[in-house]
Parts: C-alpha cells; sequence; structure tokens
C-alpha cells in the first residue's frame, strides 16, 4: 500500500451526531463508528485503502491534538469546527469507549502510523479516574460544572468498558468492577434466563458486540452474553409480535424497539421486556433495531429488512435506511433524521455478519486480549 502525503490539518474527521438537525454537532461514538465503517468500505471497494488510511490516519491525529479532554475522556458532543464541548454536554466514558474501540479497529486493519496513534490515545485515557471508589462502578459522565454524576450499576451497553480498563496498559481497572455490575435475570414468554438491562432497549444488547465476539465464550459464572443478546433479541421480538394490536407499527418484521430519535425528539427509554423500569414506547421502530440483531437473529433480520425496502418506501432515503418510524398517526411518521450511532451499528453488524472483519481486527488488538484475559472470559472447550 502507498501511502500518500496527508493533507488533512487542524480539525478533521468528525462526523455529525443526526444528519440534519444542529449539523455543527458531532457525536464522539458515531466516530467511533464511523472509523470501523472505513474498514467495510475497504472491504467492499467502495474507497481505496490509501483513501481509508488518510481518513482514519486524519481522524485518530484530530483526537490527539484538537479536541477538548479531561485524563484522556472526550466530551459526548463536539463542534466539527473547534472541537470544543457542545450542548453542555458531558464528558462520556461510553462514548469514549465507543470511539476507542473504533480507533482501535483501524489501527488493528491499517497498522504502521494509524496503530500508533490509536495506541496513543488508548494509552491516554485514565479509566482509574472515572472510577468511584466508594461503590466500585464506574460513574455514568462527570461535567466541569458539577462533577461526577450516576454509575454504570447495571448490565447494559457499557460491557466493552470491562474489557478496556481491564486490557488498558496505563491505568488498568481492576475485574472487580464487571463482578459489581449488577446481572438482573428475567423473562418474557418462552425466553428464558435473560440478563437485562434498565430499559430492555434493543440497542443495549448490541453495541459491545460491534467490536467483542462473545460468540462461544462464558465468563467464570458461565454467562454468554453473545447468547444473552439471542434471548433478549428474540424476546423484543415477541414482545413487538404480542403487542401488535396496540401499535400499528408492530409485528413480526418490524420489530426492534430501542433508543431512537422519534417525533418528538430523542427517546432513549423505549423498549421491550424484560426491563427494570417502565417502558416508553409510543409505536416508534427503529430500523437499526432489528437489522443490527442480523449477527443474533440473521433471518429474522433479513426479513425485517426486505420488509422496511419492500413495503415502506417513505422510510427510504438519502442514505438508506432512515432513523424511525411509526404508523400510529393519522398521516404515519417517517423520521427525515438520519442518527449517526443508528447508521454505525447497523454498517457494523451486518459487516460482521458477512466477513467478520471488524470482530477479527478489533479482537487481535493485544490490549482487548488482556481484557478478556482479566475478566476470565474464555472460549469454551
Amino acid at each position: 500500500m502507498t501511502i500518500l502525503p496527508r493533507k488533512q490539518t487542524g480539525i478533521y474527521g468528525l462526523i455529525r451526531d443526526k444528519s440534519y438537525i444542529a449539523p455543527y454537532v458531532s457525536s464522539i461514538a458515531a466516530v467511533g463508528f464511523g472509523l470501523v465503517a472505513l474498514v467495510t468500505a475497504v472491504k467492499h471497494n467502495w474507497i481505496s485503502k490509501e483513501e481509508a488510511y488518510q481518513k482514519a490516519d486524519g481522524t485518530l491525529n484530530t483526537f490527539l491534538n484538537n479536541i477538548e479532554s479531561k485524563e484522556g475522556f472526550f466530551y459526548h458532543f463536539i463542534n466539527r469546527s473547534t472541537g470544543a464541548r457542545e450542548w453542555n454536554s458531558e464528558i462520556s466514558i461510553i462514548d469514549t469507549g465507543i470511539f476507542i474501540c473504533g480507533a482501535i479497529t483501524v489501527g488493528e486493519f491499517f497498522g504502521k502510523g494509524v496503530q500508533e496513534k490509536a495506541d496513543k490515545v488508548y494509552r491516554r485515557i485514565n479509566w482509574e479516574w472515572f472510577v468511584d471508589k466508594n461503590k466500585n462502578m464506574f460513574y455514568l459522565g462527570n461535567t466541569p460544572e458539577n462533577g461526577f454524576f450516576g454509575s454504570w450499576d447495571t448490565y447494559g451497553e457499557q460491557l466493552i468498558l470491562y474489557i478496556l480498563g481491564s486490557g488498558s496498559p496505563t491505568y488498568h481497572t481492576d475485574k472487580s468492577l464487571y463482578d459489581t455490575m449488577k446481572k438482573p435475570v428475567g423473562e418474557y414468554k418462552n425466553y428464558k434466563r435473560i440478563i437485562y438491562s434498565w430499559f430492555g432497549s434493543l440497542f443495549t444488547y448490541q453495541f459491545s458486540h460491534a467490536w467483542v465476539d462473545f460468540r462461544n465464550t462464558e465468563d467464570e459464572n458461565g454467562i454468554n452474553w453473545f447468547d444473552n443478546s439471542v434471548r433478549a433479541t428474540l424476546a423484543n421480538r415477541q414482545f413487538c409480535i404480542d403487542n401488535k394490536d396496540t401499535f400499528k407499527t408492530f409485528d413480526e418484521n418490524s420489530w426492534g424497539v430501542s433508543a431512537s430519535v422519534f417525533s418528538d425528539g430523542y427517546n432513549g427509554e423505549s423498549g421491550a421486556l424484560p426491563a427494570s423500569s417502565e417502558l416508553k414506547n409510543d409505536g416508534t421502530i427503529p430500523p437499526s433495531g432489528a437489522v443490527s440483531s442480523i449477527v443474533f437473529t440473521p433471518n429474522l433480520s433479513i426479513s425485517a429488512l426486505q420488509n422496511y425496502y419492500e413495503n415502506y418506501p417513505g422510510l427510504i432515503g438519502e442514505y438508506g435506511l432512515k432513523s424511525a418510524f411509526n404508523l400510529e398517526q393519522a398521516t404515519p411518521w417517517f423520521s427525515y433524521e438520519y442518527l449517526g450511532v443508528d447508521k454505525g451499528i447497523t454498517l457494523a453488524m451486518i459487516e460482521n455478519y458477512l466477513s467478520e472483519s471488524i470482530w477479527q481486527n478489533f479482537m487481535q488488538n493485544e490490549y482487548v486480549k488482556k481484557g478478556m484475559d482479566d475478566l476470565n472470559i474464555s472460549r469454551k472447550m
């Protein structure tokens, strides 16, 4: 591969949180998914490896030199022109984690300078700083105005954080954080032994799996997180089938209740049973819910994908499937927005289904291997 002179300077590679609303705002999680998309783009010959290398290199250079941060962590939302904090957003451990997963992936894929820069960004992250020593849990976030707040106390999309923290060569966190995380077990209809998240939102069973190949693995307590996501996905679909008389959008090929853009704004509390909290559904379905479950339920996810494309032309736009739709209103509502993380998780999971390339690159990283070993998550014999 011939490496061309890098032309990017200053702020580069910051992906919009949403496609149209506040186009000047970037989500660092969307950037993480965008880095992963470069691997997919090369695999499918959408762009050359040289061009993708330059994009990855320029993006990581931006995060090393131009993005506002503290102790290696980044703000959830940043200005696409300046790299500074936007919307008084929090310093986010989960969004920093998603970003660094993307960085690790392109580092392994491209090697050389990209790998060196990904390594440098990762080594800067002071995971220990984000630990609530009294609870032995990661905090949810931090703001300059009020300091730390909340706790990652219950299972959700944060599985990846325990691996990243345990694997860190500079700011190692203890395995006990993973052990302290509450793992409530419930069921829905025929789907038993589901370790469920607070809102039962489907993305919580997906995000860590975009990078970590949990297939055929178990921790020391016999938990297989991949199989858990399969059961949770099937339960989510069954929940939608059972509620199709309540919500017109729900049926066997229109399912996957999850956080997304709704007609009245973003809703992070939409989900399915089992869940710890009261569900706040209004009949909205984000297509990314079912489609991003393709590694868990391939045939069912493909049927949903076909249904969306064949039967809902209002759901299709410039960038493929829009973020959400709802048939409850007199005039069916189709989002005009594309949410960066929705598009990102969809592309990553489809690529893992097709080639496993995101899994393969991420899982070969030495820090990831160490993190998995430290948590005693290993391949079943």
